[in-house]
């Protein structure tokens, strides 16, 4: 599945891509894995505000380190989206 990469505007790397679902948000971090976020897990407001600064290129790693950590739904080393 294609990604869309990651602008880091800001600069503070650690993300590489993202896929968007109407419910949910797939991260690619640069430890190779991907991170699923959805309604469920960390919840409709916290996907919605990630999908927005993902779309915007800066400041998704600050967000999801000071409001989500490890409030995710899923893990995976290649299928985003499937957890």
């Amino acid at each position: 599945m294609d990604y869309e990469k990651y602008l880091d505007l800001s600069g503070d790397g650690g993300i590489e891509g993202f896929i968007i679902s109407p419910n949910a948000i797939a991260i690619l971090f640069d430890n190779g894995f991907w991170y699923t976020y959805n309604y469920a897990r960390p919840g409709k407001e916290h996907v919605e505000e990630m999908k927005r600064l993902a779309r915007l290129g800066k400041g998704l790693k600050t967000y999801i380190n000071k409001n989500v950590r490890n409030n995710y739904g899923g893990k995976s080393g290649n299928s985003p989206l499937a957890a």
